[in-house]
């Protein structure tokens, strides 16, 4: 069912698990942390990114999302603090391998598409230089707050592409090479869905499903022959599993 959102005023005093995301477009930071929480049954109130509330700010110590504050906790902004907060809240169904060399390599995959560097990095940096350049990508105002964010430069800008393209062609190997339906073989872990979710930065899911800002839309679907020869089948395909069997539809943004 669709999340419930609730005001930072309402948020702030209560106990238990709240997050603030983004709302009105497919973040994929948030929504990989939607899905955490989903599969985890972990139950949580949502609420929505307001980038000039200073209560909101002093209270998340930040303006981004998603950050996610548990009781009177530090607020866990990373990817890997929200994933392990979520694993201490509901160990079962656990979303990160036992065995210690398979953990490795599932945080390592993990950092891959989630973290500095990664997919969702090198992705809105492809972006951003694409809007700078006038050839899709953001808007400039959002390109320009986001390459400040993001550390852009027109020669950081330009390669982002190649990492992109390498990123998505080694995300396709790993699932070719698995012996079942996910990254490790027939183990959903949390590498499923970061997977799923950030495939939105380059393939949204359709409106009846993902009611996101049309501009950001545009900027997402943004394509060139090196992305599209990457962006192998197998990865929608997946994306499109893990949404009809374990996350949520239509995206609650």
């Amino acid at each position: 069912m669709p999340l419930q959102y609730v005001s930072v005023e309402e948020a702030i005093p209560r106990k238990g698990l709240r997050m603030v995301v983004v709302g009105n477009v497919p973040s994929p930071w948030g929504e990989a942390a939607k899905g955490i929480l989903r599969v985890k049954s972990i139950d949580w109130a949502a609420v929505r990114l307001v980038y000039d509330s200073e209560p909101l700010k002093q209270w998340a110590g930040q303006r981004s999302g998603p950050v996610a504050i548990y009781d009177n906790e530090p607020p866990r902004a990373g990817w890997a603090e929200i994933l392990l907060l979520a694993e201490r809240l509901a160990p079962t169904p656990s979303l990160v391998p036992a065995d210690a060399a398979e953990r490795a390599t599932m945080f390592g995959l993990a950092h891959e598409i989630c973290g500095e560097g990664g997919l969702g990095w090198a992705r809105r940096l492809q972006l951003v230089h694409a809007g700078l350049q006038k050839n899709g990508g953001f808007a400039e105002r959002v390109a320009q707050y986001l390459g400040r964010k993001y550390g852009y430069t027109p020669e950081i800008g330009a390669a982002s592409a190649a990492r992109v393209a390498a990123l998505l062609r080694m995300l396709a190997t790993r699932l070719q090479a698995s012996s079942g339906r996910y990254y490790f073989g027939d183990t959903l872990t949390a590498v499923d869905i970061y997977s799923a979710t950030f495939m939105a930065l380059f393939r949204p899911l359709p409106p009846e499903h993902c009611a996101m800002d049309a501009a950001s839309r545009a900027a997402f679907e943004t394509t060139d022959p090196a992305t599209d020869s990457a962006l192998d089948p197998i990865l929608l395909r997946h994306r499109d599993r893990m949404y009809a069997e374990h996350l949520e539809l239509p995206l609650s943004l």
